[in-house]
């Protein structure tokens, strides 16, 4: 099956920054970008430079710092290319442009509302004056860089034949890439995939760009929304480690990587995503941020790889693709143990006594410690191997 380059843009930076209480000095957010590049990131949104001089100075540094970088990316050929957010305001995009001046490949993300709900209480304009400064913004940045992004906000909820209209303008202008964002999440995944190919087909000049998803997690269909939209033709997701970002949240990159990893055969695209890089980029960016994983997050999470189910134990001891379908390494996780408890077996049990130095009990000995093992877990919420060595040492 011949498949297509998808291109990994991460907004970690821009959009995750916007979770509530998540703030990024500029060292965090340089070492961040760096961690990126090296994960084998295309696109890094380093930031909106115009919202403060601190952010400025922090896409500026990432751009000098990590826009040359080639270390993990020799397989890529290129480095990340450092692209920053500016609305459709010629301030904006002029302070964006000096931003990532010094980034050998850059990118400006340009954005105006389209939907008629945004158009009318936010803007307080019409579709006209809508098409009218999405021009001039996207004409405006291509004097400044050759790459230049256009985000009609609110697709998901804008009339589908007016997004045709104005997103065919903003190619005519120069807008390279179109990325559809379903902002406020509303979106269901056959439906947002339904909008991703009706632009492709209809739009003016579809053909001579990429188009891009934005998904947020307000109804938990970011990842689903995302997966569509590949199906449907789009080439390039924008997305966040641990699928941080503005209320509930983007679509986590591990989770779209790996869908695609999983499944080679049934998506239309490759990544070139450093997989074996994805845990130690997740717990840089929570430990900075301050967000705790949830421990049941998919392909990050504490629990991701942990086997609790006597039965699920038991396979996993025989073969671990029983209930495996990543091998934990694939994505960096190395330290890995079956997690003992009441609904454990005797396999994980003895599997167990011997990581701690009890190879050769006999099997009266098993028996009588297993029984007590049981017996704590009834009492005991969390049965560690403190716990287990005592009974052990008492049979």
């Amino acid at each position: 099956m011949t498949t297509e380059k998808l291109i990994i843009f991460d907004t970690t930076l821009r959009d995750g920054e916007q979770s509530p209480s998540v703030t990024f000095n500029t060292e965090e957010k340089v070492l961040i970008a760096k961690q990126l590049s090296h994960l084998g990131v295309d696109v890094i949104e380093a930031g909106f430079p115009v919202a403060s001089e601190g952010d400025f100075e922090a896409v500026r540094r990432i751009a000098t710092e990590v826009g040359t970088l080639m270390e993990g990316r020799e397989k890529i050929g290129k480095p990340a290319r450092i692209c920053g957010l500016a609305r459709a305001i010629p301030n904006d995009i002029k302070r964006c442009a000096e931003a990532i001046a010094p980034a050998p490949l850059k990118r400006i993300h340009t954005f105006l509302a389209s939907s008629d709900l945004h158009l009318e209480y936010k803007l307080k304009i019409d579709r006209e004056e809508c098409i009218k400064r999405a021009v001039a913004a996207v004409t405006l940045a291509r004097s400044f860089v050759e790459d230049v992004e256009f985000s009609p906000e609110d697709a998901g909820r804008s009339d589908p034949d007016f997004l045709c209209l104005l997103l065919g303008k903003a190619i005519e202008a120069g807008a390279t890439t179109i990325n559809i964002p379903d902002t406020v999440g509303f979106n269901m995944p056959e439906e947002y995939g339904s909008l991703i190919n009706y632009l492709i087909a209809n739009t003016p000049g579809a053909d001579k760009v990429n188009f891009s998803t934005h998904c947020h997690n307000d109804l938990g269909l970011a990842t689903a929304n995302t997966l569509s939209g590949i199906k449907n033709g789009a080439r390039q997701v924008e997305v966040t480690i641990n699928g941080i970002g503005e209320r509930a949240g983007n679509t986590a990159l591990e989770e779209v990587v790996m869908a695609i990893h999983t499944h080679p055969n049934f998506f239309p695209v490759h990544h070139t995503i450093n997989t074996n890089l994805i845990f130690q980029t997740s717990r840089m960016v929570a430990d900075f941020s301050g967000n705790a994983i949830q421990p049941n997050k998919a392909i990050v999470g504490r629990n991701a790889f942990l086997h609790k189910a006597g039965v699920h134990q038991d396979g996993v001891l025989k073969n671990r693709q029983t209930y495996e379908i990543i091998c934990p390494d694939t994505v960096g996780v190395v330290d890995i143990s079956l997690v003992l408890g009441k609904h454990s077996g005797r396999n994980a049990f003895r599997e167990r006594c011997k990581e701690l130095g009890y190879p050769n009990l006999s099997e009266e000995q098993f028996q009588k410690a297993f029984i007590e093992f049981k017996a704590l877990c009834d009492k005991k919420k969390n049965v560690n191997d403190k716990d287990i060595l005592e009974i052990l040492k008492a049979s």
